[in-house]
């Protein structure tokens, strides 16, 4: 038992009561936020608890993108218009590289949509954390929100833009084929990359700002490096097809538009989709466990 001592004449002395053991009732809980290395099952279950916050993030995105515009939402389908009719009348029509594809549009199309998900999608996820440099530094939540977002955001443009094909095959009088229901395993792929690359790109941006130039003009050289987009796929001969392979884009491409037309899948078109999907299983795995582990110094550097 603790005792004080008065130091008086009568030098009394008085035992002070013996402390409570544990937390009095009006203490907050405290939670201790500690640095970790790599990406745990920890982290998913982080993510998991703010998914509200996450919920917002996108909607957020989705409203400053769109503020004070005439077309709203309807942007998200003017870009890949736009684009179509470039690839159509100068390389299609002019070019002559349209003949011996039917429906050259359709074609076109079904090229231009995941390919604009896949660069809005990583652009705006890699500069996300330096443009959100006052969340970052004054707030504590799973930093890998803000990257997860702007996928999340360019995912719903990509959901509105789907219907424009819809429009367009009805326009030729095209069915897809029953195949048509593995497409979303495709798309997930599709994300699985996005998120890898996204991730990994917005916590080098922060170190170094010139990843953000490189991204700007790599995603625009990356698009020609894949001209399944805008070319039949034979058009490139049977080399440029084996080295093209290794462009995961370039696999879920071609199997995006095989699915939705109905189009068989052949030996290539397997071997192109197993090296997509292998590279982006390794680049998403690649990309959260280097952000994890330079997550701690990102309101230091930033």
């Amino acid at each position: 038992m603790s005792v004080v001592v008065d130091e008086s004449a009568s030098g009394t002395v008085t035992p002070l009561p013996a402390k409570a053991s544990g937390p009095l009732p009006h203490e907050p809980h405290l939670t201790v936020v500690e640095p970790r290395a790599g990406f745990t099952l920890r982290d998913l279950s982080e993510l998991w608890r703010y998914r509200e916050l996450g919920y917002y993030l996108i909607l957020r995105e989705m409203k400053l993108r769109y503020k004070q515009t005439i077309l709203g939402v309807g942007w998200s389908l003017f870009q890949p218009v736009a684009t179509v009719m470039v690839f159509v009348v100068f390389i299609g029509w002019m070019g002559k590289t349209a003949e011996g594809i039917p429906n050259y549009a359709l074609h076109v199309l079904l090229g231009v949509l995941p390919w604009t998900y896949f660069a809005s999608a990583i652009n705006n996820a890699g500069n996300s954390l330096v443009a959100n440099e006052r969340l970052v530094t004054k707030v504590y939540f799973p930093r890998l929100l803000l990257p997860l977002s702007n996928v999340g955001s360019a995912t719903v443009d990509f959901g509105v833009a789907l219907g424009l094909v819809a429009i367009v095959m009805a326009w030729y009088g095209v069915l897809p084929g029953w195949t048509v229901i593995f497409a979303p395993l495709v798309v997930a792929l599709l994300a699985m990359l996005a998120i890898g690359l996204g991730v990994m790109l917005s916590a080098l941006i922060v170190a170094q700002r010139d990843f953000r130039y490189l991204l700007n003009f790599g995603i625009q050289l990356w698009m020609f490096a894949t001209p399944c987009i805008y070319l039949g796929r034979h058009a490139i001969g049977p080399r440029g097809e084996q080295v093209l392979a290794v462009n995961p884009m370039y696999g879920i491409i071609l199997s995006f538009r095989n699915l939705v037309l109905g189009t068989p899948m052949d030996a290539h078109s397997w071997f192109a989709l197993g090296m997509s999907a292998v590279m982006s299983v390794t680049l998403l795995f690649a990309g959260l466990v280097y952000f994890r582990r330079v997550e701690r110094t990102f309101a230091d550097t930033i």
